[in-house]
């Protein structure tokens, strides 16, 4: 696995937190493959240890390595458990046996369910970058610095102006974070966003994208009328829409939450009809085998696409054949631009979920999102047992 240089808190916001709160001392542990250095955390007065088995509670981002895991403490980081990853089995049972207190970062939600940290607006924005940056290659339109070449957003959006795209149409799944991070990106270039209708009837003398939700490309198997609450309760009910955008799109930017449940975007035998015009794709989402067939693999950072071959459902080099669809699917898009990332998701952790556990924990907001306690599942992911078991 890549190494990860996010934080959870950067040094200003740790800063703020020490000043804040008589009751809490923010540390950090000495790394060198952080995106703010050890010395970036001195400078806000944040002190730099390397034994870090006095606090209380221990805060990261991907999963901690199961030989470093405490007895007895409180840790927050993204466990992937919940969805009962075969990979993170193991991990589970060791936090249970040593007593450990389990926040997970992608349970923190408000009342409504709506989850209030994520890192879901960097994988939108360096997403639609790498799906722009992928298109150039291809044609040879141009050079951008890749994402992670950049030191941050600043230096990043510099790279827009390089950007010259002949009269194509793209596409933008989704209406979340995912989606609204990738439209940033769109607009930041210049290019104009046009509503689906128009998207699919009208030509064009500059490049447009349009944002598509679920109602325009899902419908109903009785041809009822599209109810939103009804498609994420039943998506069973609903069939595939999409290939009538498929016929007049030449880079498709998925951003969209699937469900295993829920119709495909389309299948191999709609991606070899004459009329089926997508080129490249952007998946954000990196569902492997998922909604979109062409996501056979992830990539990474370093190796960021491949091409895929419809004639033969097989990965190949990227940009070896014409025929073939350009996929860029990295699976830790917001590693790319890790400083900024880190930045808004710790705001949204100061402002939305360290209140609730240095003081009350109004609307039990830590309670919804703890998965482990005194070496028991809580009664919310009690459904794991047998996953443990």
């Amino acid at each position: 696995m890549p190494v990860d240089h996010r934080v959870p808190i950067s040094p200003e916001q740790a800063q703020y937190l020490n000043k804040t709160y008589d009751n809490v001392e923010v540390v950090c542990q000495s790394s060198d493959i952080r995106c703010f250095s050890d010395d970036e955390y001195r400078e806000y007065g944040v002190e730099i240890v390397e034994d870090v088995s006095d606090c209380d509670v221990l805060m990261g981002v991907k999963e901690v390595p199961m030989e470093e895991l405490m007895e007895g403490k409180i840790y927050f980081f993204f466990s992937h458990t919940i969805k009962k990853q075969a990979y993170n089995q193991a991990l589970l049972r060791l936090i249970l046996k040593k007593n450990i207190t389990l926040i997970d970062y992608e349970c923190l939600t408000d009342i409504t369910g709506k989850r209030i940290v994520a890192f879901g607006r960097y994988a939108g924005i360096v997403g639609a970058y790498n799906g722009i940056y992928t298109y150039g290659k291809r044609y040879n339109l141009f050079d951008l610095k890749r994402a992670n070449e950049c030191f941050d957003m600043v230096e990043f959006q510099e790279e827009y102006a390089k950007v010259k795209l002949p009269n194509i149409k793209i596409a933008v799944t989704g209406g979340g974070r995912v989606s609204k991070g990738a439209m940033e990106v769109l607009n930041g270039m210049g290019i104009r966003r046009v509503n689906p209708e128009v998207f699919l009837k009208e030509y064009f003398n500059e490049p447009v994208y349009t944002q598509l939700n679920g109602r325009d490309y899902n419908k109903h198997k009785d041809g009822q009328e599209f109810h939103r609450e009804e498609f994420y309760k039943t998506p069973e009910h609903y069939m595939p829409d999409f290939l009538k955008y498929a016929r007049v799109t030449d880079l498709l930017i998925a951003g969209a939450y699937w469900n295993p449940k829920a119709p495909v975007l389309f299948h191999r035998e709609d991606i070899l009809k004459p009329d089926f015009e997508i080129k490249v794709i952007a998946d954000i989402t990196c569902d492997i085998e998922g909604s979109i067939p062409s996501t056979k693999q992830p990539t990474t950072i370093a190796d960021p696409i491949y091409d895929y071959n419809p004639s033969d459902d097989k990965v190949e080099e990227y940009f070896s054949d014409e025929a073939n669809i350009t996929v860029m699917a990295v699976d830790n898009l917001p590693c790319e631009l890790p400083r900024n990332a880190s930045e808004d998701f710790g705001k949204e952790l100061v402002e939305n979920v360290l209140p609730n556990l240095i003081g009350k924990d109004q609307d039990d907001t830590i309670l919804r999102a703890t998965i482990t306690a005194a070496g028991k599942l809580t009664e919310k992911y009690a459904y794991l047992q047998d996953f443990v078991n």
